[in-house]
């Protein structure tokens, strides 16, 4: 992984080349995949255990790597067993994992009744803020009372819920005369008074105007669970990526947030990593904070008021964890048959428009588990869709069904992100690699109709990501990489040694015309190369050579093989294909489909 973010240097390098990777209705340059920053390579500053075991309460555990996979990072959600992490980080580290994404909760406007307790959407008393009293009154009233203490036009105008297993330090007060933490029981309640417009006075004052003031009531916990993350991301060598306040959305259009209610998110989200700053600022598993309002990438995002939540969040971040970036995952919708599908240039657009926010990492989702967007070349266009996906667009061709295939989306936001590099944007275009399927006979989700994907499939979306992203991730290890029989994880374990190839391209070397391969798990492999006319196989350490040192801003493991290969002898428009096979047996399950244009 690389956590260095390059500002893109001059040219790329430049290839006589007549062979390319196309994509339906559209082209790449030659040597395109160069690396596309011009700064030499820095070693890898993948963060590195700290133990090879440890024991604990919990048991022991082990730090070793056993089958390090391309996708290097996943989504967990929160569990209230402690124990439940150690198991879950271990698993995933053994897989190659370095990054751990945690699902966040959101901030919710709510109404009180007429003795302030906080009610749910369909008016009930909410049993998970009814606890919070203070001298026998609710925990609004108590704030009310204190507020009118101070002046007796002071009120409180709006009342926010968050819940959250972390718990936080004095930085989460800015006004310690009117804020604090009540204890009750295992639950700390923080009581925050905020300005509507999330200004966040930091004079204090209360006494010498009457105004309306926000109250946010945090339901927290005794133990902080970020505090235990961060220590078994040390433990393990991962970088963890906590959750932000989720913005409330909007009640008309909730794929939207709601813009009367950013001004208190902010506020919330300034105290919070006012907090992470006081305590983490220097632990270097904290490897950012992750944003989970999902927006879809759209040509039409840039009216989207999400994204004043990303760009207010990343001005927070900027002052309070300096080097720390916001991670994005957007979502991307390639169907035809519905209105709001987008095209790669329309994606490309919103990719341009998030960047300029200020986020530091998109990590748009493939979009292939739920169906939005299929794995397919151009010369399968015409092809019927994998019969996984019929659920979503039902029996049709993928031309029919998709304006593009997952390549097409990935290359062209890495074309934006390339322009925003150029413009002086720092941003990091990460794989969102859905390890699940719209359905299934046995949902692996608590909720919902998604079930088991397998390697052969997950393989396949590491390939059409290619090399146009900087690191793979995967939404997400529970439940979808544990459940079934075997589940996810278990064929990952077994079947990690084999090659996957992502790109090729075709690459002279001195006076040799050839082919540069790239992927993983490469060493000691056979490339083969199969057109109309023949079939030609080779041994990459007898004729070639192989790069295990991955150019910059490659993924991790990724390698370069080169072998010798006379391109005239394949007739020009033609697709061939190009696998991979290592001496064990192991084939690469899904070929790269190469056009000769010239």
């Amino acid at each position: 992984m690389r956590w260095l973010f390059l500002v893109v240097g001059v040219a790329m390098l430049a290839v006589v080349a007549t062979v390319i990777i196309i994509l339906p209705r559209s082209s790449e340059e030659p040597g395109a995949s160069a690396t596309r920053s011009a700064a030499p390579r820095h070693p890898s500053d993948r963060p590195t255990p700290k133990v090879t075991e440890f024991t604990d309460s919990c048991g022991t555990f082990d730090t070793g790597e056993r089958a390090p996979y391309a996708v290097t990072g996943y989504w967990i959600t929160p569990k209230s067993n402690p124990c439940t992490w150690r198991s879950q980080l271990q698993e995933i580290h053994r897989l190659g994992g370095d990054t751990i994404i945690r699902i966040g909760y959101g901030l919710q406007f709510r109404t009180t009744s007429d003795s302030g307790e906080v009610l749910t959407k369909d008016g009930d008393v909410d049993s998970l803020y009814k606890p919070c009293q203070e001298d026998g009154l609710t925990c609004r009233d108590a704030a009310e009372r204190d507020l009118q203490a101070a002046n007796p036009g002071n009120r409180i105008g709006r009342t926010y819920v968050y819940r959250t297993d972390e718990s936080f330090g004095p930085g989460v007060f800015r006004c310690p005369e009117m804020e604090h933490g009540i204890r009750v029981g295992k639950r700390i309640y923080f009581r925050l008074i905020t300005q509507a417009d999330g200004s966040d006075d930091p004079t204090c004052d209360f006494t010498s105007k009457a105004a309306s003031y926000d109250m946010i009531l945090v339901a927290g916990s005794a133990t902080d669970s970020l505090t235990e993350l961060l220590s078994l991301g040390d433990q393990f060598g991962m970088r963890i990526f906590p959750a932000l306040p989720l913005a409330p959305r909007d009640p008309d259009v909730p794929t939207r947030a709601n813009k009367h209610h950013i001004g208190t998110l902010t506020t919330l989200t300034r105290r919070v990593l006012q907090d992470y700053g006081a305590r983490f600022a220097d632990r270097d598993s904290l490897g950012g904070v992750y944003q989970p309002f999902e927006v879809q990438m759209a040509a039409t995002l840039t009216s989207n008021p999400t994204l004043e939540v990303y760009a207010d969040q990343h001005t927070i971040v900027e002052q309070e964890l300096p080097g720390k970036p916001i991670l994005i995952s957007p979502y991307l919708d390639a169907r035809k048959r519905v209105a709001f599908g987008q095209t790669p240039a329309q994606v490309a657009e919103a990719f341009t428009a998030l960047a300029q926010t200020g986020v530091g990492i998109i990590a748009p989702q493939d979009s292939r588990g739920t169906g939005k967007v299929g794995l397919f070349w151009p010369d399968e266009s015409d092809t019927e869709v994998d019969e996984r996906l019929r659920p979503v667009v039902g029996e049709s061709t993928y031309e029919t069904a998709y304006h593009g295939s997952t390549r097409d989306y990935y290359r062209a936001m890495a074309e934006a992100r390339d322009q925003m590099l150029r413009a002086g944007h720092k941003v990091q275009l990460w794989a969102n690699v859905e390890a699940f399927e719209p359905s299934g006979a046995e949902p692996c989700a608590p909720t919902g109709t998604r079930g088991k994907t397998d390697k052969q499939r997950l393989d396949q979306a590491v390939t059409m990501a290619g090399r146009y992203v900087q690191k793979i991730v995967s939404y997400m290890w529970s439940d979808f990489m544990t459940c079934g029989n075997p589940s996810l994880e278990t064929e990952i374990t077994r079947d990690w040694q084999r090659p996957i190839a992502v790109d090729a391209i075709r690459r002279p070397r001195d006076v040799q015309d050839g082919v540069e391969v790239r992927g993983y798990n490469f060493r000691d492999s056979t490339v083969t190369i199969q057109w109309s006319g023949g079939t030609n196989d080779q041994v990459v350490s007898a004729v070639g050579w192989l790069d295990e040192d991955p150019l910059e801003e490659m993924p991790e493991g990724m390698v370069t093989a080169w072998v010798p290969f006379d391109w005239s002898q394949v007739p020009t428009g033609e697709w061939i294909r190009i696998t991979v096979k290592v001496p064990s047996g192991l084939s690469t399950t899904e070929p790269l489909h190469v056009r000769v244009l010239t």
